[in-house]
């Protein structure tokens, strides 16, 4: 199974966030220390069209065979064209076809080794499309309000409302960003992450934080720490 690791030089969020040191090590590099531990991961490669993520990267272990193309690394370019490019290269480079590839986006440091396994193996007995990581959401759905234009607050689903028990509600689960497992050709024909044979794979909150800005930096580095101790 190959392990693509997408990594774009530029973020707005936190600027050089990929390869920020978290605890004294590069935040891409937690992502590629748990691909490598793998007993299913037989490649692990670095998507990207910055040369120092690129250094940084193959000191962490990974392979990076090509250097991203620019017109795959803007802020409106598709993450489904990244993927497809580097499965394409791969297997030209090797002569052999892919089938199958997962993703770990390098903002969700806090995942394991156990957790790409674990969704390859679902991915594999289900005979799936697409598997992907999830948490449980942290309140109900029927919970969210909106503001309209007016400034008054109201149900973002119409027909809730009463305060219902959160026990009594269904729970709902959101991506989480730490693992993507694809099968190539229906990625490609579908477009979508998403089809009736998708299957979830769930994590922990401890395990499902996905870094975007400084707070989220600063959250995970404290967790850490506090494992560490």
């Amino acid at each position: 199974m190959l392990a693509i690791i997408p990594a774009r030089g530029g973020s707005k969020g936190l600027p050089g966030k990929n390869i920020k040191r978290l605890c004294g090590m590069p935040l891409i590099c937690y992502s590629i220390r748990a691909a490598l531990k793998s007993n299913l991961i037989d490649k692990v490669i670095i998507s990207t069209e910055d040369k120092e993520i690129a250094s940084i990267a193959e000191n962490c272990g990974a392979e990076v065979p090509f250097i991203r193309p620019k017109n795959l690394a803007t802020d409106t370019s598709m993450a489904i064209d990244t993927y497809l490019h580097a499965v394409d290269y791969i297997s030209k480079e090797s002569s052999k076809k892919i089938e199958s590839f997962v993703v770990l986006l390098p903002t969700s440091p806090l995942r394991i080794t156990k957790d790409i396994d674990e969704s390859i193996k679902v991915f594999e007995y289900k005979n799936a499309d697409s598997v992907i990581s999830v948490v449980e959401s942290s309140v109900p759905l029927i919970w969210n309000k909106y503001i309209s234009d007016e400034g008054i607050l109201g149900n973002f689903i119409p027909e809730f409302n009463t305060i219902e028990n959160r026990q009594d509600l269904e729970r709902t689960y959101i991506p989480n960003g730490a693992v993507y497992v694809f099968r190539t050709e229906v990625l490609r024909s579908k477009r979508q992450y998403y089809t009736e044979k998708t299957y979830p794979y769930i994590m922990p909150k401890e395990r499902s934080a996905d870094i975007d800005d400084l707070l989220d930096f600063e959250w995970v580095e404290y967790l850490l720490n506090k494992k560490m101790k």
